[in-house]
């Protein structure tokens, strides 16, 4: 474990890189000693220090929800992050490429909350009560730690579980009305596929994302809020993108599209 005043010169330097532009080494590189609940604090003083700056927190993401993904990152477990406002961006406005520093884009389904949900004991049952409806979106991953060799789960997730941003599509469904586990997107790219996949690949249904989420916030006293948006996680591999770029994050079973225009 790092003590506190290391924790703190940490957060001001991640904090730092949205003023000079470059991207910090691996944390686990130039502190040999971090651990994963250093990591955690370390990113719930940035949520904080957004707070304090006026933004609220709408929602929350889950990365790693592949066994492929966990073992890349030396993870055992998915991990996540709160999302500020800010990181929610409108379909119909061009994204600056300007703002991140190495962006990547996945293709996800968004749930949005209809009553509160908190852990521990939650049963997908119990997500599926609590889910207004669900959404297509596009995240857009970065980092303002690494990426680098022998960079490893703590660093992404000191860093916002290398959350950029994300952009929620306007056509809701309820679950009620699909089989989500059968749900399957494209992500296209300048008018080409360049992946596509199936839900269940969001450790076997994305509703056993969110009850894992809830049931990892419980532990913290995090209760999801009616209204608050839930990241899934991708079933496709992340993808570049850069200026000029056009995408598509396009899913079946009445979710249709969303569009992302990069500046």
């Amino acid at each position: 474990m790092l003590d506190a005043a290391t924790r703190d010169r940490i957060l001001a330097d991640i904090i730092g890189t949205y003023r000079t532009r470059r991207a910090l080494p691996p944390l686990t590189k130039t502190y040999p000693g971090i651990e994963m609940d250093d990591a955690y604090a370390i990113q719930a003083a940035f949520t904080q220090a957004r707070v304090a700056q006026g933004h609220r927190v709408r929602g929350y993401k889950v990365g790693l929800t592949s066994k492929v993904m966990q073992e890349s990152m030396g993870s055992p477990e998915p991990d996540f992050s709160a999302m500020t406002d800010d990181l929610f961006l409108p379909e119909d406005t061009p994204i600056d490429c300007a703002r991140f520093f190495r962006p990547l884009i996945e293709i996800e389904i968004a749930f949005v909350m209809k009553s509160p949900l908190k852990g521990p004991g939650i049963l997908p049952v119990d997500v599926l009560r609590a889910t207004d409806f669900v959404l297509p979106a596009i995240e857009i991953v970065d980092f303002r730690v690494g990426p680098g060799p022998g960079m490893t789960v703590v660093d992404t997730v000191a860093d916002l579980a290398a959350c950029g941003a994300a952009v929620l599509g306007a056509n809701p469904v309820r679950l009620e009305d699909i089989d989500i586990r059968t749900v399957t997107g494209q992500m296209i790219i300048n008018g080409e596929i360049a992946h596509e996949g199936m839900a269940c690949a969001v450790l076997g249904n994305p509703v056993t994302a969110v009850a894992w989420l809830a049931n990892k916030l419980g532990a913290f006293g995090i209760t999801f809020e009616p209204g608050q948006t839930i990241l899934t996680g991708s079933f496709v591999r992340a993808m570049p993108v850069k200026a000029g770029d056009a995408v598509i994050a396009r899913f079946d079973s009445g979710l249709g599209d969303v569009r992302a225009a990069f500046a």
